[in-house]
């Protein structure tokens, strides 16, 4: 068996897991008893979704899609950080 269809396979394979792990998110974003449980939420569909646009990138031979999702990661990590600032201070701004 060829190395790149082993490996086209298997990342085929992780899309499943990620769709249902999108539909967990979704659920816990409604869903959330608290605050912090819905920002770790989004935090994690942002997360997810970047690896999941690099797994795309990799079977569509997409190189574009990596750097939109280091863009991505970037951006969720800027939510976080202003997040923690408001759930902390109850304050937005600098």
């Amino acid at each position: 068996m060829d190395l790149e269809v082993l490996i086209s396979s298997a990342l085929t394979a992780l899309i499943p897991a990620y769709v249902a792990s999108f539909v967990l998110y979704a659920v816990r974003v409604v869903k959330g008893p608290t605050i912090p449980d819905r920002v770790l939420a989004v935090d994690s569909l942002g997360y997810d979704l970047a690896a999941f646009m690099v797994v795309l990138s990799i079977l569509l031979r997409s190189p574009l899609m990596v750097v939109c999702g280091l863009a991505l990661v970037l951006w969720v990590y800027a939510f976080d950080i202003y997040v923690a600032k408001y759930l902390e201070a109850r304050e937005m701004g600098g």
